[in-house]
């Protein structure tokens, strides 16, 4: 049985390429990413993974598959979607939203919306660790302020997304980070130096293209009076996760403060602040069961041997450090698509992106920073990743229409390909 578990087979990978074809490819075609619902086409591919799946009943392959789809990882991202739901749905009932927009609008100078949101969620993300959690602080808040200057909307939650992954790659106490330094050997610290050379260029190019593409975008002549009181719950949820503390306390208690601040405020009674975080709730349902399909699908794809493929075929072509680096970051990133969670990219192939960098001599604050980058600008862009998901799902858009705009993420890899191409930082890549 554990031979049968550990080997390549490109045909693991082939429920991967259904869902890309059938909803990626076909809405491209079609001109309408709605045309194709993201749980049909996951749904499609799924059934496929549990049919090629050889050496098992169709019982083992189902709970081989429900496995996947119930592991930790997967249930912890349930309870953040649902209390993200509740949230954001009495949020929005008791005038949160509303009343973070227009003090948003207020503080921030005119012309200076897109930078100002992308360095927002630049800050956040690197002080709590977590492009999840500063997806769904910001989102709500960046639709708000789309629907009040009339920019783009997907843009403008493109941004909060992509600044988000600014923090994710970088902080001390992202999971990213903390996996890829613990399975390559090296400090934290080290690490932080050698990835923040890599992407501080791709973030200021990103910084310097907001700033002309906010020259447009004013705020409105006329801003509503901001009701302070409604603020409190998004002030709440954004302090408690600058300070670190767990995201699902941190909606938890944004839930608690909506209740008690829409009875005093009289928006709404106790059966309709159920209500409404009922609606928010239902609302993450399709979330919930790609996340679950995913899930599922992804186990059998490991199961089959699609990742030991992938780190076969690769080393085959390795003669070089350079060679080495560019093998870690493409089994990284194929890694991620095949997972859809950068985290679980990095834990399953560190082990081996240390030894190709020990084999290589690859010194292994590079290969962590690796890692952790190209882990981070793949998760960017998928849209079946959490982040994109979550996004799409807040501001009501698909998450086909968001990629387009994410330009951090796009640079970032760009750029950290160029920096194995050119060997920089020249201090790490001797």
């Amino acid at each position: 049985m554990k031979q049968i578990e550990t080997k390549s087979s490109l045909l693991a990978l082939s429920p991967l390429a259904v869902f890309l074809c059938m909803y990626l490819l076909t809405s491209i075609i079609l001109q309408d990413f709605y045309k194709i619902p993201i749980t049909v086409a996951f749904l499609t591919s799924a059934v496929f993974a549990i049919a090629i799946t050889r050496h098992k009943t169709l019982d083992e392959r189902i709970k081989l598959f429900s496995a996947g789809a119930g592991n930790q990882t997967m249930m912890l991202m349930m309870w953040i979607f649902i209390l993200a739901g509740a949230f954001a749905g009495a949020a929005k009932s008791m005038g949160a939203i509303d009343a973070t927009v227009n003090f948003t609008l207020r503080i921030m100078p005119d012309n200076m919306l897109l930078p100002g949101l992308f360095l927002a969620s630049c800050f956040i993300s690197l002080a709590i660790g977590t492009s999840v959690g500063t997806t769904v602080a910001l989102t709500p808040v960046a639709a708000g302020i789309a629907a009040e200057t009339g920019a783009s909307l997907p843009m403008i939650v493109a941004t909060v997304v992509g600044g988000a992954f600014f923090g994710d790659n970088l902080s001390f106490i992202s999971d990213t980070t903390i996996i890829a330094t613990q399975t390559q050997g090296c400090k934290m610290r080290d690490k932080f130096k050698v990835n923040f050379r890599i992407v501080m260029p791709a973030a200021i190019i990103v910084m310097i293209a907001y700033i002309v593409l906010g020259l447009d975008i004013h705020s409105p002549q006329q801003i509503p009076d901001v009701k302070w009181l409604n603020i409190i719950p998004y002030l709440t949820v954004l302090i408690t996760v600058i300070f670190g503390v767990n995201v699902m306390i941190v909606l938890f208690l944004g839930i608690i403060l909506t209740g008690v601040i829409g009875l005093i405020t009289g928006q709404f009674t106790v059966f309709s602040w159920f209500s409404s975080m009922g609606d928010g709730i239902l609302g993450m349902s399709e979330l919930i069961i790609v996340t679950l399909l995913a899930g599922g699908m992804l186990e059998l794809i490991r199961y089959n041997g699609g990742i030991e493929f992938i780190t076969r075929f690769l080393l085959k072509h390795v003669n070089s450090k350079r060679g080495a680096e560019m093998c870690i970051a493409v089994l990284v990133i194929i890694a991620n698509m095949c997972t859809a969670n950068n985290t679980v990219a990095v834990i399953t192939t560190g082990p081996i992106a240390r030894n190709i960098a020990t084999k290589f001599n690859v010194d292994p604050r590079r290969s962590a920073s690796i890692l952790d980058t190209f882990s981070c600008f793949t998760q960017g862009l998928i849209p079946y990743g959490a982040q994109l998901l979550m996004a799409s799902k807040l501001a009501e858009i698909s998450p086909i229409s968001i990629m387009g705009y994410l330009y951090y993420p796009m640079c970032m890899g760009f750029v950290a390909f160029l920096a194995i191409i050119f060997r920089y930082p020249r201090k790490y890549s001797a």
